[in-house]
Order: C-alpha cells, then sequence, then structure tokens
C-alpha cells in the first residue's frame, strides 16, 4: 500500500510526480501512478516552486557575491527559472493572451490557445512579464535573493493549486482536464505549505506577502472565466506569472 501521512491523501510519490509535471529536472517518478494521481499530487506544487527557486537563488546569489551588475545577475536568474520549469508558465501566459486578445469567442480563444505559434499579444505579454520579473530580482540584494525566489516559486504554484480547484476545466480535453479537480484537502496543504515557506523565509511579514501576492491571480480569474468560461494549463501558466509577479513586487515594498 502506498505510503500516506496522518490519513490524508499523501503520498510520498507525490513529490517526484510534482518535480516531473512541473520542472525539468530528472527525478524518479512512475509515470502511470503520476498519471493515476492527478490532480490529487497538486498539493506538492509548492515543494517544486520553492526548490526552483532556491536553485535559481543560490546561483544569483553567487553571482552577486562575486561581483557581477545586478541587471546581469537578473537575467541569468531568469534563465535557470526558465531552464528548471521548461519555460512552461511562460509559454502559458504567451498563449493565453494570445487567446484572449485575438479571439471572438470562446470556441476560438481555445483553438488560438493551442497553436504553437506566439502572436503580438503572446510577444507584448512575454516581454512585460520577463521585464517586471527582471526589474524586481534585479532589485534584490545578496542571499535575500534566494528567500524570496523560494516565497515567489512556493506562492505562485499554490495559486495555480487554488485556481484548478475554484475554476472548471474550460474544454473536456487537455492537461489540466485530463488532471481533475485537487482535493479541497490537497488545496489547504499546498496553501498551507506555501504560507510556511513565507513565514520561514520572511518571519510574521511572510503572512502579508503570502495574502497581497494572491491579488496577482485576480486579472487572470476574470479574463478566463469571461473569455474561456473555465481554466485550461494556459491559464494557470499565466496565473503563476502574475502571482509570482505580485509576489516579487510584494517582497520589495514591504521588506526592501
Amino acid at each position: 500500500m502506498a505510503p500516506r501521512f496522518n490519513n490524508l491523501d499523501m503520498q510520498a510519490h507525490d513529490i517526484w510526480a510534482a518535480f516531473s509535471l512541473l520542472s525539468r529536472l530528472p527525478v524518479p517518478v512512475d509515470h502511470a501512478r503520476s498519471g493515476a494521481r492527478g490532480a490529487r499530487a497538486a498539493w506538492a506544487y509548492p515543494i517544486v516552486g520553492a526548490a526552483i527557486g532556491v536553485m535559481a537563488g543560490c546561483i544569483g546569489a553567487v553571482g552577486l557575491w562575486i561581483g557581477l551588475p545586478a541587471g546581469m545577475v537578473g537575467a541569468f536568474v531568469l534563465a535557470i527559472l526558465a531552464l528548471l520549469s521548461g519555460g512552461m508558465h511562460e509559454d502559458g501566459l504567451a498563449d493565453f493572451a494570445d487567446g484572449v486578445g485575438g479571439g471572438r469567442n470562446v470556441a476560438q480563444r481555445l483553438e488560438i490557445m493551442k497553436d504553437s505559434r506566439i502572436g503580438a499579444y503572446g510577444a507584448i505579454a512575454l516581454c512585460l512579464a520577463l521585464l517586471a520579473r527582471w526589474s524586481g530580482i534585479a532589485a534584490l540584494e545578496g542571499w535575500a535573493l534566494i528567500g524570496a525566489l523560494a516565497m515567489t516559486g512556493a506562492i505562485s504554484r499554490s495559486a495555480v493549486v487554488f485556481l484548478m480547484y475554484i475554476m472548471p476545466p474550460a474544454r473536456p480535453e487537455g492537461l489540466s482536464s485530463s488532471a481533475g479537480k485537487p482535493l479541497k484537502s490537497s488545496l489547504l496543504i499546498a496553501l498551507f505549505i506555501a504560507l510556511f515557506i513565507s513565514i520561514l523565509c520572511a518571519g510574521l511579514w511572510g503572512i502579508l506577502i503570502f495574502a497581497l501576492s494572491f491579488l496577482g491571480i485576480i486579472p487572470i480569474y476574470g479574463l478566463a472565466q469571461r473569455n474561456l468560461r473555465g481554466q485550461t494549463g494556459d491559464v494557470l501558466g499565466a496565473a503563476q506569472q502574475c502571482v509570482e509577479i505580485a509576489s516579487l513586487a510584494v517582497i520589495l515594498a514591504i521588506l526592501a
């Protein structure tokens, strides 16, 4: 029988499943088992976000320590984050912007979002998001970069779980639909993990950072609900990017 903790629907393998889905890191995942678990493994998403943030933050902190310019370090960190995640969230943001900006009805918007080519709306959204993230990362000093990226990684991935829970899939097929809806317990555990990491990195200020960062999900939720009547993998990627930007902004406003 698969190991469980405190009678909750949690399995240790869920962590590897989350890493396999949200990163390019080689992990000992059983893909059949991972597929069967689906959204029930979503509680582990913030762990993946925090781990990716810590890895990129450590490399960035070393770059600052040896005297590299903050702007160059910011660019390196963005590249590392994209490499570790496979750029899936950035791709989702671009596709979401193209669909919402270019389609005239739900079916057309969803069809545009499936197109691998990037359009004007997607390019603009992606460039603005990268600029905002680069500005925030470049403004962080020294080893504080590690804690900040751990927080933004965890909070933004917990926001993905939140959106998966409150919004139905916009199409009957696709990654989001096949994964299913997370259990309420999975959502609460994901939020708790993200909050715990925030408090660990920023003390009691972490509670405020966690809460205010979720404001970044509001525009994505509104646009997706109005234009798509639900969420897709691209919507979730766009939400992750917006919450990450909001989290960086809140961290700089409170702690800088």
